[in-house]
């Protein structure tokens, strides 16, 4: 028997012994490694007479072709055998019943943010941001606020330095400030965001949400402001009718200042938007004080324009029949899923905000 069938003969031998990947890669190394079986064997074609090489190496190249093609089956039927060993053990019984699936609701709040913007981008607002954590500069003084307003105190307003000089913002009315300093005019801006101030029962609380509007440029007036106010009241709550009053109020950021109620009625016990003999507070707005514009390095001789704030958690309270605010913050997943609504369900102006 010549090497060759020798070395064939082994390799077959060793071969059908092979059980894992493990013992097929030693003999692969074994026989075509560095210093394999029929590695060596072309190393010795060189000291081989023409006409012997050429009969020689014909046979070493059908020995490596042969050995070659059994290692490439012995490894595929290697894994199916592994596969079939995880399938067994990773066997799922299909006649047990689905595990149940509990699917998350968005918060009111967080839905009310989406509607209140989804109404304003319909005409030209931008949404805003702003830190939490505020200057005396931006939440006070910037906006007209004197030094002896009773907003100033510690009983209404959380202070983080004893200087007072940096506290939680109390409105979002500070965001206005950054913006025209940021930027130039014109400025169409939105800003939803939570605020904070020393105050909490059954109608209030420490943390709160509200929206701040402000729209800057020339020519702008009051009939803009009650434009923009009307369009926003029916869109959010969704009615084609609504009666709306302006009463005169002050705030030191806007001059002339007015609060906006709304007309409802009490219908089942439930309050319904929109027509009625009652009025219902809403929000606070007018014109931007030319010494908010002035600290903001916008030139009130050419620029004029309004202001409006909210509550968005009493927007949601009134649109969605919630009576006690301190229930948005008590994580109770049982209030949640009767309150909240589907996470794929994003509001927009063209099929209904709260559908």
């Amino acid at each position: 028997m010549s090497d060759l069938d020798k070395i064939n003969s082994i390799f077959n031998a060793k071969i059908d012994s092979v059980k894992t990947k493990e013992d097929l890669q030693n003999l692969k190394t074994e026989f075509f490694g560095k210093n394999g079986q029929i590695t060596q064997q072309f190393k010795t074609l060189g000291n081989l007479e023409p006409e012997k090489k050429k009969e020689f190496a014909s046979s070493l190249n059908k020995i490596k072709d042969d050995c070659a093609n059994q290692i490439e089956q012995k490894s595929f039927e290697i894994e199916n055998l592994e596969i079939n060993e995880r399938l067994k053990k990773e066997k799922v019984d299909v006649t047990l019943p689905i595990r149940p699936f509990n699917q998350g609701k968005i918060h009111p709040v967080s839905q009310v943010i989406d509607e209140i913007s989804s109404i304003f981008s319909e005409i030209g607002f931008s949404v805003a941001e702003g830190p939490d954590v505020e200057t005396e500069y931006n939440n006070f003084t910037a906006l007209n606020t004197p030094e002896d307003h009773p907003a100033r105190d510690m009983h209404d307003t959380f202070y983080l330095e004893k200087n007072k000089k940096i506290l939680l913002r109390t409105h979002t009315s500070p965001v206005q400030i950054r913006a025209m300093l940021d930027g130039k005019p014109p400025f169409k801006i939105i800003v939803p965001g939570r605020t904070y101030r020393c105050d909490s029962d059954q109608t209030h609380a420490p943390m709160f949400h509200q929206l701040e509007g402000l729209h800057i440029n020339k020519d702008i007036t009051m009939g803009h402001l009650k434009g923009c106010l009307d369009y926003f009241i029916k869109e959010f709550f969704e009615v084609k009718n609504v009666k709306m009053r302006f009463r005169p109020s002050h705030f030191p950021f806007t001059e002339p200042s007015a609060e906006v109620d709304i007309g409802y009625r009490i219908e089942n016990e439930k309050i319904v938007i929109g027509e009625g003999n009652k009025w219902l507070e809403i929000l606070g707005c007018g014109m931007v004080h030319p010494n908010v514009l002035k600290n903001a390095k916008v030139d009130p001789k050419k620029y004029q324009g309004y202001a409006f704030g909210m509550g968005i958690d009493r927007l949601a309270m009134l649109k969605y029949g919630i009576n006690d605010l301190r229930a948005f913050f008590e994580s109770d997943y049982r209030w949640l899923n009767h309150f909240g609504f589907d996470p794929l369900d994003v509001p927009t102006n063209y099929r209904g905000l709260s559908k």
